[in-house]
């Protein structure tokens, strides 16, 4: 039996303008509801699932793999919102790309504080290791 990666809950302030950011920014259908959740689905079947919490968050990372045509819509779309972005997952290269294994990537909040990337070469793809 082949295993693929399905869903992931995030803990949320608000789940449903969570959910809607987290699409609007990757270009993804609109979230839909189900039970408790707000659920956004990846072109390859797997859901993020918002969750409304009153307890506090720890954020998390969440890495998304996308075109060159993607990368470019979404990293437009966070420059329009005037969010702060990262080449670094310690978030000491403000304002800047890397270009990890011949690609390109960046780093950039959720309304939660999570830390989504994108990507759009698989690490270790271009053999880049620092």
């Amino acid at each position: 039996m082949a295993i693929d990666f399905n869903h992931t809950i995030l803990s949320a302030r608000d789940s449903e303008a969570s959910a809607k950011f987290l699409a609007e920014m990757l270009g993804l259908p609109a979230p839909r509801r189900w039970g408790p959740f707000q659920m956004v689905t990846t072109e390859n079947g797997a859901n993020l699932d918002y969750m409304d919490t009153s307890g506090e968050i720890t954020p998390q990372h969440y890495a998304f793999l996308v075109s060159e045509a993607e990368f470019d819509a979404i990293f437009g779309r966070i420059r329009e919102r005037a969010l702060p972005y990262w080449a670094d997952p310690g978030r000491a290269q403000l304002g800047q790309i890397n270009h990890h294994d011949g690609g390109r990537g960046v780093y950039f909040e959720d309304p939660n504080g999570h830390l989504l990337e994108i990507i759009t070469r698989q690490y270790g793809s271009g053999g880049w290791n620092p």
